[in-house]
């Protein structure tokens, strides 16, 4: 992608990557990618299909079925065979399941590949998930590791159940981020893992603004090396 910076953005749920990833995105005029809704939108349709503990089917349905990514009034849209799902993909349901998906070989190859395809239609691209430094994006030119406490993560994910209007228990979803993180850490195919080059910024006492401004600082000293003029948006 030429005049513009490829913005690699990974770490555990609750850690502030798709809020901050948003923001960065906009500030930078550049795409955005959430890779984790795409895996949350096979999960969503596999779970439709009564599919979800049959990975050979899962990996089926991951290739027959269209996901797009849709970026409107700073909100994301996904699209599930060109039916809006953002909000079905972001329930409790797919939440207990969307790792036991996302590890799957065969359906991380057909999104990393998606992935790429879509990044490669613009100029400059902020990716957030689990392995875009060390699989999708190795080359990026930032890499980010966003790390928080288990504590602080499962209050952020309550208050967006709570803001929906749907009841929660915090220690169910502790629960659910603790299986989750082991799920994505020790799965074979392309693990939640910090890339070795990437700087890592402990979230759980950042506020959202703080967050943005550490890395676009390291996306303007990554810009300077390059010679990449930015025109940051307010």
């Amino acid at each position: 992608m030429s005049k513009g910076l490829i913005v690699a953005i990974d770490g555990p749920a609750g850690s502030g990557k798709s809020t901050s990833a948003k923001l960065i995105a906009k500030k930078l005029g550049y795409l955005y990618i959430d890779t984790g809704a795409m895996y949350r939108a096979v999960t969503f349709y596999a779970l439709q299909e009564g599919a979800i503990e049959n990975e050979t089917k899962i990996a089926e349905l991951a290739r027959k079925c269209k996901v797009n990514l849709e970026y409107k009034d700073g909100e994301v849209i996904v699209l599930l065979n060109d039916k809006n799902v953002s909000n079905e993909i972001r329930s409790p349901e797919v939440n207990a399941h969307v790792s036991d998906v996302s590890k799957i070989s065969e359906v991380r190859k057909l999104m990393v590949e998606k992935q790429r395809t879509m990044a490669s239609q613009g100029t400059g691209v902020v990716m957030e998930g689990r392995d875009i430094g060390t699989v999708v994006f190795p080359e990026a030119d930032v890499k980010i590791f966003l790390t928080a406490s288990l504590d602080e993560r499962a209050n952020r994910r309550a208050n967006e159940y709570i803001e929906k209007g749907s009841n929660v228990v915090i220690d169910d979803i502790k629960n659910n981020l603790s299986t989750r993180d082991t799920i994505d850490s020790s799965r074979n195919d392309s693990p939640l893992t910090k890339a070795a080059d990437a700087i890592e910024v402990d979230t759980t006492s950042l506020s959202i603004e703080e967050q943005v401004d550490r890395i676009i600082s390291e996306v303007k000293k990554a810009a300077d090396k390059k010679d990449i003029q930015l025109k940051l948006k307010k």
